[in-house]
């Protein structure tokens, strides 16, 4: 697979803005998304958090395979300090309950003179602006389709006794694996024009032709997957028409997958599984 090269200037700036605020508020948000929960996850804050309780959302819970996002859940937990909630962002009941989870995780804080400080994290296109303005009742981050939308740190006053504190988009210099930058890429994590459309489709394919098979049959209408990813998409760009002459339009068959892909369209998908995900721990220790 080819190597992704990506990190803005400005997601530099928010790396060092982190390690500011940390020590001026009591409890992480940290947003990831609920199909690649490892992905999704920086390192950076696993370093700078020090002993601060972390609230750990898994957004986009409704496009995870379930019983995948429960493995996380329990993987995720077993840290001190952690509490781990499956969301869907747009779900006015769930983000009710986001306050009182901030509250439990610091008892120390409190009332109108001592209200809970937080700070919400999380990667580009993670769901951050969409939990801000949901949690402040009106539009106050900037909510896109593209990743790194929000780029200007804010405080908003929730309640009397919690405050908001949002930071950019943070990701760091490279995924610590190629892999991991492919399942970002796949899921809408990076611009698409940082990434060769074409090649993350294929992985896409690749993965779910392996992992979720029936989902590509029953979204193409495809009675038997062919042995490789490559054929795969050709016989996905014949059912969608995706073909001139007789050469496969790549790019046009490539962007169908991702699409059905991210909006759900192909059901319930989660992209990496705890058991493969063994980094984790070196990079708890690490830190």
């Amino acid at each position: 697979m080819a190597k992704i090269n990506w990190f803005p200037g400005h997601m530099a700036k928010a790396r060092r803005q982190i390690s500011d605020i940390i020590p001026k508020i009591d409890v992480v948000i940290e947003v990831l998304d609920a199909r690649i929960p490892h992905s999704s996850m920086n390192p950076i804050l696993t370093k700078v958090r020090r002993d601060k309780p972390v609230l750990r959302l898994l957004s986009k819970a409704d496009l995870a395979d379930p019983e995948v996002t429960q493995r996380w859940v329990e993987f995720l937990s077993s840290e001190k300090g952690i509490h781990v909630v499956p969301i869907v962002m747009q779900d006015r009941k769930q983000l009710a309950k986001i306050p009182d989870y901030c509250r439990n995780l610091a008892p120390h804080r409190g009332g109108l003179a001592k209200p809970v400080r937080s700070v919400v994290v999380g990667i580009p296109n993670v769901g951050k602006s969409t939990l801000i303005n949901g949690l402040a009742g009106k539009k106050i981050a900037r909510v896109g389709d593209e990743p790194a939308v929000t780029r200007n740190q804010q405080r908003i006053q929730i309640a009397d006794d919690f405050t908001l504190m949002d930071t950019p988009g943070i990701m760091w210099p490279s995924p610590e694996s190629e892999l991991g930058g492919y399942r970002l890429a796949a899921s809408g994590a990076i611009r698409d024009t940082a990434v060769e459309y074409e090649d993350i489709a294929l992985f896409a394919v690749d993965y779910l032709a392996q992992r979720y098979p029936e989902a590509l049959k029953t979204r193409y209408k495809i009675e038997t997957l062919a042995d490789s990813s490559m054929a795969c998409m050709e016989q996905i760009a014949r059912q969608r028409a995706c073909i001139r002459g007789r050469e496969v339009d790549w790019h046009k068959v490539s962007e169908i997958v991702l699409k059905d892909l991210r909006s759900g369209a192909l059901g319930r998908i989660s992209l990496e599984e705890v058991d493969n995900e063994v980094l984790y721990r070196d990079l708890l220790e690490e830190g």
